[in-house]
């Protein structure tokens, strides 16, 4: 009887681990994409535990196809170092960018206001920007006088984009549907680069599928040279990542690893066996150099660092055409 359970469980996660790489067809079959490695590690297990059973041939299919499965998700695995990209070079200027979700009722705001300061990076992507958080990001004003806040309608799951240089002449930084992506045309050293942040809801029951449809306009729009971050509440071989970077024209970051795991268990097993959610895109002149997990700020994801570079040739000859710059009326910048 207990081999008749394992079997079947075996059977289970199998099937599951298979549906995950359907997701293109449906955004249910999605959903079980995000849980690969997890389902990995346990199908193996269970396979293992079968192996002297009457099940063993099934038992060794299912540990193969186990492995194979979380070989795909290698790339995402814990690091105890930050990822290196490349080299820094010498003859360029780097550049740095903080992803964050802050968490909506984070309840230690001045360490996420002290990451900030320690780091001081150049911009910054913020999710879960809830009105406790229009007021603590106005402490840092001074230094990141360049900013849009964008509402949820919830009043919980806005998007923020902080910068300490300025926004490139003749643009307006605006608001995407339903406050799930603030953009913003920054000038870098006379280098003008779009830059995104973006929020995604839940997977499939959820409406993650029909939001990034909802985004694919914006996404297009985005310049020649962008850099894009957020919470994508979606693992880097997902077909919604996929998407997303489909539509924007982008190429995704290595993964920097595990970011989210729920707020009641430890940090540590959030480092090792949480959800790689956190994601960065980019394109064109940017060349992104390295990214790190940073410390717990009392969210329940962690801060991502990464440091990236900028072609010089990737400056417009003309006025930089972005959607930015074309919008004729875009949302005033709030904060």
């Amino acid at each position: 009887m207990m081999a008749q359970l394992t079997f079947l469980a075996m059977t289970a996660c199998s099937a599951a681990l298979l549906a995950g790489f359907f997701g293109a067809l449906h955004p249910a079959f999605d959903s079980f994409s995000h849980f690969r490695m997890h389902l990995s590690v346990l199908a193996a297990l269970l396979a293992v535990l079968l192996l002297a059973s009457s099940y063993r041939l099934q038992a060794v299919a299912a540990l193969v196809f186990a492995i194979a499965c979380f070989a795909t998700t290698m790339s995402a695995l814990p690091r105890l170092s930050p990822q290196q990209a490349v080299a820094k070079p010498a003859d360029r200027i780097v550049y740095s960018l903080l992803q964050m979700n802050l968490r909506f009722n984070n309840p230690t705001p001045k360490k996420v206001l002290s990451l900030i300061g320690r780091t001081n990076p150049d911009v910054i992507t913020l999710d879960e920007v809830s009105g406790m958080w229009a007021t603590e990001l106005g402490y840092i004003a001074s230094a990141y006088p360049y900013r849009i806040l964008c509402d949820y309608p919830n009043g919980i799951f806005g998007v923020a984009l902080l910068s300490r240089r300025p926004f490139a002449p003749d643009t307006a930084p605006r608001c995407e549907p339903r406050g799930a992506m603030a953009t913003a045309t920054i000038d870098f050293g006379g280098i003008p680069v779009d830059v995104a942040a973006i929020h995604l809801s839940w997977p499939w029951p959820k409406e993650q599928n029909w939001q990034i449809g909802e985004l694919a306009e914006p996404l297009a729009a985005l310049g020649e040279t962008a850099i894009m971050a957020g919470d994508c509440n979606a693992v880097p071989w997902s077909a919604a990542v996929r998407r997303v970077a489909r539509l924007g024209g982008m190429t995704l970051m290595p993964s920097a690893g595990p970011t989210w795991i729920h707020r009641t268990l430890p940090d540590l097993l959030r480092r090792y066996a949480g959800l790689p959610i956190d994601q960065v895109f980019s394109k064109g002149g940017v060349t992104i150099l390295s990214s790190a997990r940073l410390e717990d700020t009392g969210s329940d994801h962690l801060p991502v660092l990464v440091e990236f570079t900028l072609r010089p040739d990737s400056a417009p000859e003309d006025v930089h055409k972005s959607a930015l710059a074309a919008n004729d009326m875009p949302d005033k910048p709030r904060g």
